[in-house]
């Protein structure tokens, strides 16, 4: 345990303080899947409104979801091999 005391700031009238903590390891897989379900399940949930969408001139909605799912896919891939390289390189040097 560090007897360290956190960063202070005063700025104005006010005080902050600064913790001294470790970065998050985020590699954005979790964040791209959850991404990409949403993108899919309101592509589904617009299904039954097609018609009235496309009455409306609003058909583009469903083809912006189809367009954030198939993102999303890509993207989560991307993610998921530079996750799995850094894991790779991260053994390679232990």
């Amino acid at each position: 345990m560090s007897d360290e005391q956190p960063v202070v700031h005063e700025i104005g009238n006010r005080t902050y303080i600064v913790a001294d903590v470790d970065p998050l390891d985020v590699d954005g897989v979790r964040t791209l899947a959850v991404g990409t379900v949403l993108w899919a399940i309101a592509f589904v949930l617009l299904i039954p409104f097609s018609g009235r969408l496309r009455e409306d001139g609003h058909l583009w909605w469903m083809w912006t979801c189809v367009a954030g799912f198939g993102l999303g896919l890509v993207g989560w891939d991307h993610c998921r091999r530079r996750r799995n390289a850094r894991q790779a390189a991260q053994e390679i040097s232990s």
